[in-house]
């Protein structure tokens, strides 16, 4: 009995989904817990592994099909077994009527599979030469034949334009991609947002994580960079203003007992930003290692459903790839975003004296509908002062 191949049950915050990429073909065999195809949602990449070991005869949705939960996307024939012929007996119980057999050839000698290949084609078999026991058309034939019909196929009559290295590509946009645009736009438009700056010395955080890195990284198998500070002092700043980890539902504030973080994460499909959770009772090697876990996910398109649900404040790092200061947009539904930026060398006074210390901008784009000016200096100063005296994260003062 064949399989029938379905998109999986999608969360209720998810109405539909997209075929991403197949990862197989029609008659190619598979085996059990093989990825046969990588389903987007607006959220994760959902895979579909085969549950049986056999031969795919038929593919029912193309890449960038829409698809709604079960529905039956493929078809699988168990048991089969690699370059064993098999076919989808209700799709070829009939002859194909468009297709003209070779000449002294009945159309029952043709296999299934040279049939379809013909049918999908619109190809005469009178016109392709069997290279088969006693001139058979073979699946092989009808391949070459099609490959070497679309290289000796002409331009198309439509007028061409020489733009010599100039050149256009036309991509439709990932489901991922279209969330993103919506969800900023949509952010843009219901808030209030504004944007408050602030700059750090970095140096106390750079001589200590000089000093003790290596001892961290041996004693806690991870590596000691700045986001586990940064996360610390955010966790810190968000217990002295509440408002800042507060959202707005209706005509309610929601003050959140819990410290739950979304670090923004950059993949190959876009932005995503999954959840640190219950940071207040992480420690420093914790976070280190489910930052680091949580861009692995996300680098291979791996990251949950709920990897990526809720979180009351993001924080984003452009840092990494060189921006020296930006205005982040708040992820909604939360009320504030904090991005951090390049540690860049700049000649600062100090007690009345010039020097060169490392230095970096901190904003802190905030919904002023909930967050008020002094509440939102406030918290920027108070990471500020956490950052630039990481003994107060010790000591909690």
């Amino acid at each position: 009995m064949n399989i029938e191949i379905k998109v999986p049950v999608l969360p209720e915050s998810v109405a539909d989904a997209s075929i991403a990429v197949w990862h197989v073909k029609v008659v190619d065999f598979v085996s059990r817990d093989d990825n046969l195809v990588d389903i987007e949602t607006d959220k994760v990449v959902l895979e579909v592994p085969a549950p049986e070991s056999g031969v795919v005869i038929e593919i029912r949705e193309d890449e960038g099909a829409t698809v709604l939960g079960e529905h039956v996307i493929a078809i699988i024939k168990p048991g089969a077994v690699a370059g064993q012929e098999v076919t989808n007996d209700a799709a070829v119980a009939a002859p194909a009527t468009d297709v003209a057999p070779a000449a002294g050839e009945q159309s029952d000698a043709l296999s299934p599979s040279v049939r379809r290949l013909l049918s999908e084609h619109k190809l005469s078999a009178d016109k392709i030469k069997g290279s088969g026991v006693g001139g058979r058309l073979t699946k092989e034939d009808v391949e070459a034949f099609i490959k070497s019909a679309k290289a000796a196929a002409p331009v198309a009559a439509a007028p061409v334009v020489d733009l010599g290295a100039r050149s256009q590509k036309r991509v439709p946009m990932t489901r991922l991609r279209k969330t993103i645009a919506k969800r900023l736009l949509q952010a843009t438009n219901e808030t209030a947002m504004l944007t408050t700056f602030n700059e750090i010395n970095m140096k106390p955080i750079m001589d200590l994580r000089a000093q003790y890195k290596d001892a961290f990284e041996k004693r806690h198998d991870t590596r000691l960079g700045f986001m586990s500070f940064y996360v610390k002092a955010v966790t810190e700043a968000l217990k002295r203003f509440p408002g800042v980890n507060a959202s707005i539902d209706g005509d309610d504030i929601v003050y959140h007992n819990f410290f739950d973080i979304s670090i923004a994460v950059s993949t190959p499909r876009g932005l995503v930003t999954p959840v640190l959770r219950d940071t207040d009772q992480m420690s420093m090697s914790d976070i280190e290692k489910k930052i680091r876990e949580l861009a692995i996910k996300g680098r291979d398109g791996k990251l949950t459903v709920d990897e990526m649900t809720g979180g009351n404040f993001t924080i984003t790092n452009g840092g990494v790839f060189g921006s020296l200061i930006s205005t982040p947009i708040i992820n909604l539904p939360q009320s504030a975003i904090l991005g951090m930026h390049k540690i860049q060398d700049r000649p600062m006074a100090v007690d009345g004296k010039v020097e060169i210390l490392p230095m970096m901008y901190l904003a802190l784009s905030y919904d002023h509908r909930i967050v008020d000016g002094k509440e939102s200096v406030g918290f920027l100063v108070t990471i500020k002062d956490l950052l630039e005296d990481p003994t107060r994260l010790l000591l909690d003062v």
